[in-house]
């Protein structure tokens, strides 16, 4: 028990207060109460993911189908903007984020993508010690329950349902074929030994259902005693004892409420709202906080810098059959489909329809994977807040390893101002041409003989778009986030200035304080960021508990036969 001057019996405590109940706060509120003795106590700024206690109900969340629903309403998002983007024709971006149970994983497209094992090797040279792939891959797999069963690579016993695509649909085909005639590799697993080339995607969906952390790690485990769970509450500070944190303070109910921790704090609010409580808290650039009038607890830098995220776009081709989505789109279709998922949760409303996808190479001497495809038998506009009008299929495509590098910052002292979220985007050469070479990469494949049957005029950039100049100036007006913003309060060694926390997830230079979340990424991952968030959460859970870290040394991954070529 804490003896501070700020402490009544009245107080609630408990060991480990985790504020955030998304990707990485559901791992840690199972995995801290396997302690008997330990107490857990999960705040969530959003509410329940069940609507009186049925799936059913609140369908919007658990049909795969229905994802842009709440992509698209404020109602379980944070419905963040980012300002104005220099190079992308002063366009605020929109970055939904998820504030519900779940988190993001109750509002994404279900794609299940570790990313590439020299992205874990990379963050153990950045300072992010004993986070290379030999100790990630079995954090990977210990969380993962994979359908086709378990090797090396994959898990077979974990809460995380991972699933294939079930629909079989021929424009799936027709993308993985044409990716062969164009020259790159067939891969039977892109989260195992060879993530290059385009093959079937991995998805959190469990009999028809979206599997989020809350249908996989929280709601089972809530009848535990040790487990608190409290939703519709706004974490306002953290409570500080000099350098010491005991608490937090939250807002619920138009209330003001303290809850104590006897041993840590842990921040998984995710890659906005961790850096931002820790500023709130007094955690951050000291300069920048003294501006708002914020007291100093302790001066670090790098909270809310070193941001990063990926863009993608979509290159779109009307299809001269009646086989995409588009027809599903009508509104008695949507009924139908709606009463089929009902019922038994099978049918077109069971899968977000991103069942193929792949990685390649923008050029030679790139030792792995840098833009990554994502193909849909249908046409998206505006994040699908617009319906679509043809029948048409398109391919999601973006670089994985921009160098494009933005910050966030404080608005002001109130906790519920959204922060300032500046991502720089498209402001290094580089990325500019890594984004054109995505366009002629995807058209290519796009014109290759496996999509004869299927292919009308392009649609998106359209014919009219063919000198570098055109294709630039389309990538600024349309690319948009990939919603994978990370790497606000980066792990690596407490030399290193801009760093946040160490290797441990501890806050440099506090006690008691962690963050567990997408925010601690050293750099971005090339793929999405659902399932390293979940890895992160699963191994901090182990070093949290004392436990020894779990290491496969020697894990065999695929090496391009030559870096010479591009494919």
């Amino acid at each position: 028990p804490l003896l501070t001057a700020n402490t009544s019996d009245l107080t609630p405590s408990v060991s480990y207060v985790v504020v955030g109940a998304g990707s990485a706060g559901c791992v840690l509120a199972n995995r801290l109460t396997e302690d008997a003795h330990e107490s857990v106590l999960l705040l969530e700024a959003g509410p329940k993911d069940m609507w009186l206690g049925s799936l059913r109900l609140s369908w919007k969340i658990h049909m795969p189908a229905a994802l842009t629903y709440n992509l698209c309403d404020d109602k379980y998002n944070w419905y963040y903007h980012t300002l104005p983007q220099a190079h992308m024709n002063n366009r605020a971006l929109y970055w939904p984020r998820g504030r519900v149970w779940g988190g993001s994983s109750s509002l994404n497209a279900m794609v299940y993508i570790r990313g590439h094992a020299e992205d874990y090797n990379r963050w153990h040279r950045e300072g992010a010690a004993g986070w290379d792939y030999q100790h990630c891959l079995p954090y990977f797999r210990k969380a993962q329950c994979h359908e086709l069963g378990e090797n090396r690579y994959r898990g077979g016993r974990g809460p995380l349902h991972v699933s294939r695509g079930k629909t079989n649909h021929p424009l799936h085909k027709a993308f993985i074929e044409a990716g062969r005639q164009a020259g790159y590799p067939f891969t039977d697993d892109m989260n195992g030994y060879q993530q290059e080339g385009l093959g079937w995607m991995d998805m959190t969906i469990y009999k028809g259902k979206r599997w989020s952390t809350a249908s996989a790690y929280l709601r089972p485990v809530l009848s535990r005693p040790n487990l608190k769970t409290e939703v519709r509450c706004v974490a306002t500070r953290i409570l500080f004892d000099g350098g010491r944190a005991v608490g937090v303070e939250y807002t619920q109910n138009g209330q003001k409420k303290k809850v104590f921790a006897e041993k840590e704090v842990i921040l998984s609010g995710g890659a906005i709202n961790s850096p931002q409580l820790l500023m709130l808290s007094g955690v951050g650039n000291a300069d920048d906080l003294k501006e708002l009038g914020i007291p100093v607890v302790q001066h670090l830098p790098g909270v809310g810098s070193n941001l990063q995220d990926h863009l993608e776009l979509y290159v779109q081709q009307q299809c001269t059959q009646p086989i995409t989505l588009y027809k599903a789109q009508k509104p008695f279709h949507m009924v139908k489909i709606g009463l089929e998922w009902l019922s038994v949760f099978t049918g077109y409303g069971a899968t977000a329809h991103l069942e193929s996808g792949g990685f390649i190479r923008s050029r030679p001497n790139v030792t792995h994977p840098d833009i990554q495809f994502h193909f849909l038998p249908s046409q998206v506009i505006d994040h699908g807040r617009i319906a679509s009008k043809i029948e048409a299929y398109q391919v999601h495509v973006g670089p994985m390893r921009s160098t494009s590098i933005g910050w966030m910052k404080l608005k002001s002292p109130n906790p519920l101002d959204h922060p300032v979220l500046q991502p720089n985007y498209l402001s290094t050469d580089i990325d500019v041409w890594e984004f054109r070479q995505c366009v002629k990469l995807s058209r290519e494949i796009f014109a290759q003989k496996a999509f004869d049957p299927f292919r009308g005029p392009e649609v998106q950039p359209g014919p009219q778009v063919q000198s570098d100049a055109e294709i630039d100036a389309f990538v600024r007006q349309k690319a948009d986030s990939a919603y994978h913003p990370s790497c606000t309060c980066k792990m690596g060694s407490p030399s290193d200035p801009m760093a946040v926390v160490g290797a441990d997830t501890r806050v440099l230079g506090l006690d008691r304080l962690r963050v567990v979340d997408a925010s601690i990424m050293p750099s971005i991952v090339s793929g999405n960021l659902n399932a390293p968030t979940i890895m992160i959460a699963e191994k901090a859970a182990d070093i949290i508990r004392g436990r020894p870290p779990l290491v496969d040394p020697g894990v065999p991954v695929y090496q391009p036969p030559t870096l010479e070529t591009q494919r």
